[in-house]
């Protein structure tokens, strides 16, 4: 069970649930994947809806590495999402909404 409290998200993946969370491992694997200069430069992109399925792809591999899965992005392509990418989308903006909160 996910706790988003905790930054947590929850995704069916091939008919397994999964807790998934943006950890610091979790993002400098994320920047490194997606080359990117900053990580708020990739909230602003999923913010304006100008995400790429790359994006969404490499956002959810990490939130599942975070949460202790041992895939990688080429195991993710293949694996089925409960949800389609409509729901991947909207895990990788909950993971990134939740990671980048301020404090409560």
């Amino acid at each position: 069970m996910a706790n988003p409290y905790a930054g947590e998200v929850a995704l069916v993946l091939d008919g397994e649930g999964h807790v998934l969370k943006l950890t610091l491992g979790a993002l400098a694997e994320l920047e490194n994947w997606l080359q990117t200069d900053s990580l708020p430069a990739l909230v602003e992109r999923f913010e304006a809806g100008g995400f790429t399925a790359r994006d969404v792809l490499a956002l959810v591999c990490a939130g599942l590495r975070g949460g202790g899965w041992n895939g990688e992005p080429a195991d993710l392509a293949k694996a089925e999402i409960g949800g389609g990418p409509l729901e991947a989308a909207r895990v990788a903006a909950q993971l990134l909404a939740l990671s980048f909160r301020p404090p409560q």
